[in-house]
């Protein structure tokens, strides 16, 4: 327990509204963990799987009616609907709370409420920040275990009178004597996933599904992040941070903005193929950045676990996270083996001659369909990745060399590009596009523009978000702002296929990013910003003809020029609030290609 009286407050209150059975102050200790194993394996939420192959490790299907991200259903509740901007779902707030109200009453009948302390960030961390989810799911209390650092240490940091951010969440399926629990509860007909920026709350009902229920990740991490940062002259980014590291034993670390199930794991746990260079992992999904007393910006990983896509990672794209899913770990929606291990798309080069896909059914190769859900996820502590940094938990953060945004782009986009300043990289971010995943739910392969990576997770107006990026640069000196760049792995030729070989390679871009931060690499001016010189790039002992590396660093005028109608139609959707140094870029940008020669 503990004496703080808001937080007494906010329990009781949820508690009268919500009439659970039980009330449980979550400790974050390993019994408890264990408690909600047991619990799920009892409900038929879980399976224990081999231990001999996957030790303290279980198997989870979720509803398939619940299996991703529900951004059509998500909700910025901001006073005025101007805030919440054109990229998001706006509802009054006191009329949301209205509809809510309704809908959790007595939501956790029969249930346990979970009363979950967390702190984003190394606990006590000045760059961390402390929540509280009042939940009536196992699954999201062992999920919150790995992602977060949970009890009785953030109640003492918190003391009688911090702030934390309000957080409460049911699955909407409220228990009686009637009929048994289902496997997976949730509620098909209701789901809300509903933030109130100005109060620092988030009501989630109806989904027990990762980023909508455990309410850490995108819910506080980004979307009510972004909006105390902002407050507050700070970053909230859904970023990797890698510490990048060379033969010499000199450091840089780069943040990168991705989005889902476009490789930002990967990247982030990179094993390079060029000799004498290693890459070690901070975080994988989420930066939260703050300037020190040098003027550098120094971030942390929020989370303390990795909620991965498992579908296409292996041993060649990503060894890192397959080792540290070893054991300890939740799986999601994958299939599992007949001997009690789990399997997806990807993992393997051989199938499985037989499995139980993701939906319970026999599954073998040939049958016409995937094993495993495309959203299929992994939870596993960050502590278990091989190459996490010994600095990963430092609570001053890591100091930041270079900003990298990227996304899938078929063409026009070349390998990399770096920003002539941080009002042009900013420029580049808010232009970012890539083809739509499965970590959401709607169309696959769509081209969508994903600003900085952060279309579906900022909490207010993206075009004062693009505000707050242009003034974060008067914060400190113009040469220790971090550099910015773009990249795209995902270059095709004209039969469709990839031009860059992408995973272990990719630290070949990583390597001129470093030396261009060093002052030791060349790069070209080009209508677009500045790309390496021919020759820049290190690809001894790589497998790739000249022709492609042509392609893949060509810029591509004619093609950028009828890209920029389409960024001014991007554009427009942000109205008067879009900061005039954008428009100031985009014309920079159209007169700089109009006067080159194709």
């Amino acid at each position: 327990m503990t004496k703080h009286k808001k937080l007494v407050e906010f329990v009781e209150q949820v508690s009268g509204m919500c009439r659970p059975d039980r009330i449980h102050w979550c400790d974050g200790s390993e019994q408890e963990y264990q408690l909600m194993i047991r619990l799920m394996v009892q409900a038929g939420t879980a399976i224990v799987m081999n231990q001999s192959k996957r030790p303290n490790s279980i198997f989870v299907r979720s509803d398939p009616l619940d299996v991703a991200r529900v951004e059509d259903r998500t909700y910025i509740c901001s006073s005025l609907k101007e805030d919440a901007g054109p990229t998001n779902n706006w509802a009054d707030p006191s009329e949301m709370k209205a509809t809510l109200s309704k809908l959790f009453d007595g939501s956790m009948k029969g249930r346990t409420m979970y009363v979950i302390p967390y702190s984003m960030g190394p606990t006590g961390s000045p760059i961390a920040n402390i929540g509280v989810e009042l939940t009536d799911s196992p699954y999201v209390v062992a999920n919150m275990h790995i992602m977060t650092r949970v009890g009785t240490q953030v109640l003492e940091v918190l003391g009688t009178d911090g702030e934390f951010v309000r957080g409460l969440h049911s699955v909407g399926a409220p228990l009686d004597e009637s009929g048994p629990d289902a496997p997976w509860p949730c509620n098909a007909q209701h789901k809300y996933i509903c933030h109130f920026p100005e109060t620092r709350e988030i009501w989630s009902f109806g989904s027990g599904y990762g980023g909508n229920a455990l309410l850490g990740k995108k819910c506080h991490s980004l979307r009510i992040a972004s909006v105390q940062a902002r407050d507050e002259g700070w970053m909230a980014e859904h970023m990797l941070i890698l510490k990048l590291i060379n033969p010499k034993g000199l450091v840089r670390y780069v943040t990168g903005a991705f989005p889902s199930a476009c490789g930002k794991t990967n990247l982030a746990m990179l094993i390079p193929t060029i000799p004498g260079w290693r890459v070690e992992t901070i975080g994988d999904d989420i930066a939260w950045m703050k300037f020190g007393p040098d003027g550098r910006l120094r971030a942390i990983n929020p989370e303390a676990g990795f909620f991965g896509v498992a579908p296409g990672t292996s041993v060649l794209s990503n060894l890192n996270a397959i080792l540290a899913a070893s054991q300890h770990s939740i799986f999601t929606n994958c299939a599992i083996t007949p001997e009690g291990d789990v399997w997806w798309e990807g993992m393997s080069d051989e199938e499985p001659r037989e499995l139980s896909d993701w939906l319970r059914r026999p599954w073998t190769p040939g049958c016409g369909r995937k094993a495993a859900h495309p959203n299929a996820r992994f939870t596993t502590p960050a502590k278990q990745c091989p190459v996490i940094a010994p600095e990963w938990e430092d609570p001053n953060g890591v100091p930041i060399d270079a900003i990298l945004f990227g996304g899938r782009r078929a063409n026009i986009v070349p390998l990399v590009t770096e920003a002539f300043d941080w009002q042009h990289g900013t420029f580049l971010g808010s232009t970012a596009s890539s083809e739509t995943t499965a970590a959401a739910a709607g169309k696959v392969g769509q081209l969508r523009r994903d600003p900085m990576a952060m279309l579906p997770f900022c909490g207010y107006h993206m075009g004062d978000y693009f505000a707050h990026w242009l003034k974060m640069s008067s914060r400190t000196d113009a040469v220790k702002l971090p550099r910015i760049y773009y990249v795209n792995w995902f270059r095709q030729d004209a039969q469709g296929k990839f031009l860059w070989p992408g995973y272990g390679e990719n630290c070949r871009v990583l390597k001129w990013i470093f030396e261009r931060v060093n002052g030791e690499a060349d790069a070209i001016d080009t209508p677009i910003g500045r790309l390496p010189v021919p020759g820049a790039l290190d690809l001894s002992g790589l497998k790739i003809s000249q022709q492609a590396i042509d392609e893949l660093l060509r810029v591509d005028i004619d093609g950028w020029r009828a890209e920029v109608p389409l960024i001014k139609q991007h554009f427009e959707m942000f109205g008067d609030r879009l900061p005039r140094e954008l428009h100031s870029e985009l014309s920079r940008l159209e007169d700089r290609l109009n006067n080159a020669i194709p």
